[in-house]
């Protein structure tokens, strides 16, 4: 099994709507169009189809084959071209649970959707993501699930003597799926190579091996940006251990946006990024990466991702002291976040949404109260930040010395150059900045330019909240957006 480099993702960060939405949200078949124009245009090998959220779309494959036949005649969807489903977590997402059970039963739908286009049996979905992993039983429960209770009914009488379901209404294709896990927060990446072990452990690895998906922003939100790096190297490291260890391959995703704070993978830090994260196979091409820059530029970086990047091993790092490092950072990050919460909160309104989408809870990221403190999503956190002058990124620094900042660097490689990218954003006039954090910046060495665009949209921004003239915010918010390129 071929294992895609580039997955493209639905992750709403991009300033700049693309031109087949009939709106400023992208959603319904817009998302038709939108995974067709990811493989045709920009030459991305995976589209994540996003099922947790929204309105469900169950028949994305049929939709796909038969609107843009030609495309999909010399490409094959599931082989040349991936579509891979994000479901619902049914423990942390209640609501949506049974959206889980919809989204399985659409799979061999999709099979035979394709095999009457093709004229042979050919699986167009066969991997499921699932988010906010936190154990190997709620992984293994999709995959049983899937394997007894959809296609393991095909052998099943109606009584005894008669005929059976699959006699009744055909087979149930394909017999098994991959389900890839999503770890969202420290303490599961850290955990992830026991989970994956776990879940391994009473059946065969999946052809070609197992994917592992590591979030990139949502742990920015809960533990600062020097914490993610750190929990993501960590859990890239046990888990090519595992992989050595248990004989199976294992292909890490790495799920990162274009700020800085979410990961800074944009087309213009592609080669940088992937030298941060030498083992990691599959990386997320979020909206703000496919929107917002110029189209040479994304097929470029498509481009070197899916034909000169060759993925290596992972860093090897003492991972106690490194967590004990990033211990006194998170805590001021933590400090930090309480105090702008009401500022943050403030602002969200006026972030425009970029996709139709309902609102999740469950991670601090996802929106939730954290000691009576409420914050938005990722993106819109980052976006309000950016628009008061104070990029996220900054956040936490003050904790570092000289020397623990150096000790930070060897293992967090492009720290400083992620920073000086994030600094361009900086409005030293804001109101909102911590204490001490532009003394801090000289005393670490950090130097930086500031992007006067930015700085005189975030001046007009805070003098509108400050004189409560909020009619134009929003649009000065798109227009701070587009000079550094993304949202949030």
């Amino acid at each position: 099994m071929k294992i895609p480099r580039c997955m493209s993702t639905q992750h709403p960060d991009n300033v700049n709507v693309p031109f087949f939405s009939k709106g400023q949200k992208i959603g319904g078949e817009d998302e038709i169009k939108e995974a067709y124009y990811t493989f045709s245009h920009l030459g991305i090998d995976e589209q994540m189809w996003d099922v947790e959220g929204k309105e469900v779309d169950n028949y994305v494959v049929k939709k796909l084959l038969t609107t843009y036949e030609h495309f999909f005649r010399e490409n094959l969807l599931g082989e040349d071209v991936r579509l891979t489903l994000r479901v619902p977590n049914p423990v942390e997402e209640r609501a949506e649970a049974k959206i889980l059970l919809e989204t399985l039963e659409s799979i061999p739908r999709s099979f035979d959707a394709s095999a009457l286009f093709y004229g042979e049996d050919r699986a167009p979905i066969f991997e499921v993501i699932l988010p906010m992993t936190d154990s190997a039983p709620s992984i293994d429960h999709i995959y049983r699930y899937y394997k007894d209770f959809i296609v393991g009914r095909q052998n099943q009488v109606f009584k005894k003597g008669g005929i059976t379901i699959g006699q009744w209404i055909g087979q149930f294709k394909p017999a098994t799926i991959n389900v890839i896990p999503l770890m969202e927060d420290l303490y599961h990446q850290l955990a992830a190579d026991t989970i994956v072990r776990e879940y391994l452990s009473d059946k065969p690895a999946p052809d070609g091996g197992q994917r592992v998906f590591l979030a990139r922003s949502d742990p920015a939100m809960n533990y600062g940006t020097f914490g993610a790096v750190v929990s993501n190297k960590v859990a890239l490291m046990r888990l090519q251990k595992l992989s050595a260890e248990m004989g199976v391959e294992l292909h890490p995703i790495l799920g990162a946006g274009s700020a800085p704070f979410r990961g800074n993978l944009n087309p213009r830090t592609v080669r940088r990024f992937s030298r941060e994260y030498p083992s990691v196979e599959t990386f997320t091409l979020q909206s703000a990466f496919k929107y917002d820059y110029p189209l040479d530029e994304i097929r470029e970086a498509v481009h070197f991702l899916r034909n000169d990047y060759k993925p290596g091993r992972a860093m090897i790092f003492d991972a106690e002291s490194a967590l004990a490092l990033a211990e006194p950072y998170t805590v001021e990050y933590k400090k930090q976040v309480m105090a702008l919460a009401p500022v943050v909160n403030k602002m969200a309104p006026y972030i425009p949404k970029r996709r139709d989408r309902k609102l999740h809870t469950g991670l601090f990221g996802y929106a939730r109260s954290l000691d009576g403190v409420t914050l938005p999503r990722a993106i819109t956190f980052t976006a309000a930040l950016y628009s008061l002058g104070l990029p996220p990124e900054l956040l936490g620094l003050t904790a570092f010395q000289p020397a623990t900042y150096h000790r930070a660097r060897e293992i967090y490689y492009f720290f400083e150059e992620d920073l000086r990218d994030a600094l361009r954003g900086l409005n030293p006039d804001s109101p909102y900045l911590p204490e001490g954090l532009l003394d801090k910046l000289e005393e670490l060495g950090i130097r930086y330019e500031i992007d006067q665009e930015q700085k005189s949209l975030t001046d007009q921004i805070l003098r509108c909240l400050k004189e409560g003239k909020t009619d134009r915010i929003t649009e000065l918010v798109l227009m701070a957006g587009q000079a550094r390129r993304f949202l949030g």
